[in-house]
């Protein structure tokens, strides 16, 4: 019976790939029948079942996981002392394990890489911007979001705090983004989380903030992130979980999330961390001139940024390249072809969603 088990498990996973293979010639068949149908019921029970835990579901997870993988290290010891028939049974049982990973993640969550863009369902054509591009959107981002610091009641020239976030950020962020979805013709009718994971820095030592875990259909962030940048980071994490995988695209949702908030803190805190992004590329071209250009802003927004510049410094990053380069080749494996260059993508998305709301204002 257990040989059966193990090789349902490893019929499973080839089966899950092959469907995500085929779906990959055919996004149209992923977005109706998997996305807006059978993922939802999915979205929904781990809201009903987890929703409520003040805690992330994932430490509950690795604990189970390392108890059941203690136990069939045992049941493994016990078929046979020829060590050609453990590493038999051994060998079956990783490939079974792989196999029932990899049908779970697709199940759960995973074939949401391989839905309709979110380009094409808005009807946009981002392009990448060029330099001279990237220069006028970072002028008239900062506008926007000077002028929004300067609606922050209790903003000084210090850098914003933790006591300045709302009460019920996360409810808030959920609110705004699940309006924007409706809005535009995407479901989303549950109540996803965002929780901080410790201990801090987790996350942000391999150069990343935060992690959605399909196992557990919980969004987590590191609990060592400025509080400036939580809100940003929460709302694409939760981006995932209403099923968009691709990275860019949970960037822009925490944009227009966060920048439709009536709540002026939460506009200028996810309006930076796009900021951030746009001043980054920008750095790239004209170094000199970025470094000007920063010095000549408002002593509370540099602030902000020095904050977060200096909290970031704190957790210095653990093998960079060897980070990149693994989860690089997990974007592409999911059919992201441009891997880590992904997440950059929020700008050429942010561009021409402006582009599409001044022409229906137009009309």
């Amino acid at each position: 019976m257990r040989i059966k088990r193990k090789l349902f498990w490893i019929a499973m996973g080839g089966l899950a790939l092959l469907i995500k293979w085929i779906g990959s010639y055919h996004p149209l068949w992923i977005e109706e029948y998997y996305s807006r149908r059978v993922f939802l019921p999915i979205r929904a029970l781990f809201d009903i079942f987890f929703g409520w835990l003040p805690f992330p579901l994932i430490y509950v997870f690795i604990i189970l996981l390392g108890i059941w993988l203690w136990k069939s290290l045992q049941q493994i010891g016990r078929h046979s002392s020829h060590w050609p028939t453990r590493l038999l049974h051994a060998s079956i049982g990783f490939t079974a394990f792989i196999g029932a990973v990899i049908f779970a993640f697709m199940f759960l969550w995973g074939f949401n890489y391989g839905r309709v863009s979110m380009e094409d369902q808005l009807g946009i054509d981002p392009q990448p911007l060029n330099k001279e591009e990237i220069w006028t959107a970072l002028q008239a981002e900062t506008e926007e979001v000077v002028a929004l610091r300067a609606q922050i009641p209790s903003a000084t020239a210090a850098a914003l705090a933790r006591s300045q976030l709302p009460p019920g950020l996360e409810k808030k962020l959920r609110q705004s983004l699940k309006t924007w979805l409706h809005e535009n013709g995407f479901p989303a009718w549950s109540n996803a989380r965002a929780h901080k994971i410790y201990p801090k820095g987790i996350f942000m030592r391999f150069s990343s903030s935060g992690l959605y875990f399909p196992f557990t259909g919980q969004g987590q962030v590191d609990a060592g992130l400025h509080p400036l940048q939580w809100p940003y980071v929460m709302t694409h994490e939760m981006g995932h979980a209403y099923g968009f995988g691709d990275e860019g695209t949970c960037n822009f949702l925490a944009y227009v999330a966060c920048a439709a908030s009536d709540d002026p803190v939460i506009a200028y805190m996810g309006r930076l961390a796009y900021w951030r992004t746009l001043a980054t590329s920008y750095l790239r071209y004209e170094r000199e001139a970025y470094q000007a250009f920063r010095a000549d802003l408002p002593e509370g927004m540099q602030a902000d940024l020095d904050a977060i510049n200096d909290n970031l410094r704190a957790y210095p990053d653990i093998m960079p390249k060897v980070r990149y380069a693994a989860y690089d080749a997990y974007l592409k494996a999911q059919g992201i072809k441009e891997g880590m260059l992904n997440y950059s993508r929020v700008m050429m998305l942010v561009k021409a969603w402006k582009e599409k709301v001044v022409e229906e204002e137009k009309k």
